[in-house]
């Protein structure tokens, strides 16, 4: 049972299985996903296409609304500016009274002339006198009475647009009904005393704000409609959706919602004008839009089915041929495995599985080429090369001491000689160090004092040395035989060259990861070509071999010595770096590894 769960897992499967899979998601799922986002996309996008042409339909059948609106106030303006009409507001009638009241008429004539959306103009001073070239007052009741005349009182002179007259003492020539226009007032205001001298009525068609809407479509059966800010209508087509819209539908200037209205749904799309401070409406049924939506799924469900088809098939061939070449690469890694290492993988493929094979024979004459050859002679060699390099090291400084001895054996007494002998010693104890390569850098230190202490005895004051490390700093482990190389040539090539006693400081600190010991001294120094055929010395790569080839004949031996060792033993990274100035002295870093523990 658990075998069988094993095999069920993902992991466990053929890559035949792995493929057909891969390949139907990379198909069928993006398919799926993608119908459905063109679906949703499409719905919005739709949606907002809808709703913006609808705005721009609303917005500029409000701006020709206001256009006729803003005729009508000009038209209040011409009205109070002519001459004939200030006498009649202010009362002024005298023998040429009739002649003000003919030329009146013909004035409000003419403008209803050049306005022909205006239906009728009513011009009404404060005792109740009126002027109109198309309307007259229906009893003898005072016009200053009328609800339409006290709002204009009320406005102070501001423009107002009343709306569909009703029970009105006015009526017109052409005897329009009230549904057949919209009236506006204005109060005429004195100058001076802004006492209000009179009212000016206009009443504008509705076939104008007709024609500016009936020929708008919203789809096939789609309409715009107009309300007043109380929400009675203004214009509305012959047979709409619906006749009264509430006003706690609306919320703001503009929006659009939809309603269940009648068992359909409805589409309302409304925008306030603030001038006019009417309402448009655009009313149009979901359905219409819907229709077509549908259209376009059907397309995109057709695609998605073909695409699914024809993935199928395609998963399906495509992984058989690529699982059976995997297959037989298998089949035959399962023979090197095994150790027949002369196997080999026969295919004239030109892809990467063919590749793959043609590569693995390659390995495989590698492989037998240096298996039991190449890690052996590369270790062997290196491990050769550093103790070769760390025998050198000792009869060199060897030589010098036993120089020195001899020295002082001419110079001066036993007691001396006895000193020195006692300084060599501890230089071969910690030299050996029991065949050991890393050592503590307190035991490192104490060999260079040795040294240093054997050369004192030599040089006397013309020799000084500072030790400057730190005891945590002691505690680390570093490469043996090191320093002394370093210090040798610091009294060899630098303080006993100089003129005057010389100084030698040993410095040593922590840095990103790294030990630097610095070597200076303030002898004479290296010219710039000394210094860069040191720093070429010091750049050959000794990890390629023949190092004792190398070694020969190049300069600073020592430090040579020394960068030698430490690369081969830790690498390219780590080493020795020289700064010198002629006259001033020189400086070597040692760039060594942090080794808190050895095992």
């Amino acid at each position: 049972m658990k075998r069988r769960i094993n095999y069920l897992r993902i992991d466990n499967l053929p890559i035949r299985y792995k493929l057909i899979s891969l390949l139907l998601v990379i198909t069928i799922l993006p398919s799926i996903g993608l119908g459905s986002l063109i679906g949703w996309a499409v719905d919005r996008i739709m949606e907002r296409q809808i709703n913006e042409n609808t705005f721009q339909l609303i917005n500029q059948v409000n701006k020709t609304l206001e256009f006729y609106v803003s005729n009508m106030q000009n038209i209040t303006y011409l009205v109070a500016f002519n001459p004939d009409v200030k006498r009649f507001l202010a009362g002024q009638k005298g023998i040429q009274g009739m002649n003000d009241d003919y030329s009146i008429r013909q004035f409000l004539q003419g403008l209803t002339t050049l306005y022909p959306e205006v239906a009728g103009i009513l011009v009404v001073n404060r005792n109740g006198e009126y002027i109109s070239n198309e309307m007259y007052s229906r009893s003898s009741k005072p016009l200053t009475e009328e609800t339409w005349y006290q709002e204009a009182v009320k406005n102070k002179g501001i423009f107002k647009i009343i709306g569909h007259p009703m029970n009105r003492n006015v009526i017109t020539h052409a005897n329009y009904t009230n549904k057949e226009v919209v009236s506006v007032v204005r109060a005429i205001l004195n100058p001076g005393t802004q006492e209000v001298e009179g009212v000016v009525l206009i009443d504008l068609k509705l076939r104008v704000i007709a024609e500016a809407t009936k020929n708008v479509r919203l789809g096939k059966w789609g309409y715009l409609m107009v309300i007043d800010h109380r929400g009675e209508n203004i214009y509305i087509p012959a047979k709409p959706f619906i006749k009264e819209i509430p006003r706690q539908w609306f919320h703001g200037d503009f929006g659009a919602f939809s309603k269940k209205v009648h068992g359909q749904y409805l589409q309302f799309i409304y925008q306030r004008s603030p001038f006019t401070n009417w309402t448009t409406i655009g009313v149009f049924s979901n359905q219409e839009s819907a229709l077509e939506i549908k259209e376009i799924r059907f397309y995109v469900t057709s695609f998605v089915f073909f695409v699914c088809l024809i993935g199928i098939g395609a998963s399906y061939y495509l992984a058989y041929s690529m699982s059976r070449p995997i297959s037989q690469l298998i089949s035959f890694m399962k023979k090197v495995e095994a150790g027949d290492l002369t196997s080999r993988y026969h295919d004239d493929r030109a892809d990467e599985i063919g590749v793959l094979g043609r590569n693995f024979n390659h390995m495989l004459d590698q492989i037998q080429r240096f298996i039991s050859l190449a890690e052996w002679q590369e270790r062997q060699r290196w491990e050769a090369e550093l103790r070769s390099l760390q025998a050198q090291i000792k009869p060199h400084f060897l030589y010098n001491t036993l120089d020195t001895i001899q020295w002082m054996a001419r110079k001066k007494g036993a007691e001396d000689i006895a000193e020195v002998v006692e300084a060599l010693s501890k230089l071969f104890r910690i030299g050996l160090s029991k065949g050991k390569d890393i050592i503590s850098f307190a035991e490192e230190i104490e060999h260079v004092q040795s040294y240093l202490s054997i050369q004192k005895t030599r040089y006397k004051d013309k020799l000084h040395y500072t030790f400057d490390i730190a005891p945590e700093l002691q505690k680390l482990f570093v490469l043996k035989l090191v320093l002394q190389p370093i210090v040798e040539n610091a009294i060899y090539h630098g303080i006993k060259q100089r003129r005057g006693p010389g100084h030698i400081w040993v410095q040593a600190e922590e840095q990103e990861g790294l030990l630097l010991i610095r070597v200076t001294d303030d002898g004479v120094g290296m010219s710039p070509e000394k210094l860069a055929s040191l720093r070429e010395s010091l750049s050959i790569d000794f990890t390629l071999g023949d190092t004792e080839k190398k070694m020969k004949n190049i300069k600073g031996y020592g430090m040579v010595n020394v960068q030698a060792r430490l690369r081969l033993t830790f690498g390219d990274s780590y080493g020795l770096w020289i700064d010198s100035k002629e006259g001033q002295g020189t400086t070597v870093t040692i760039m060594h590894p942090i080794i808190r523990h050895i095992t």
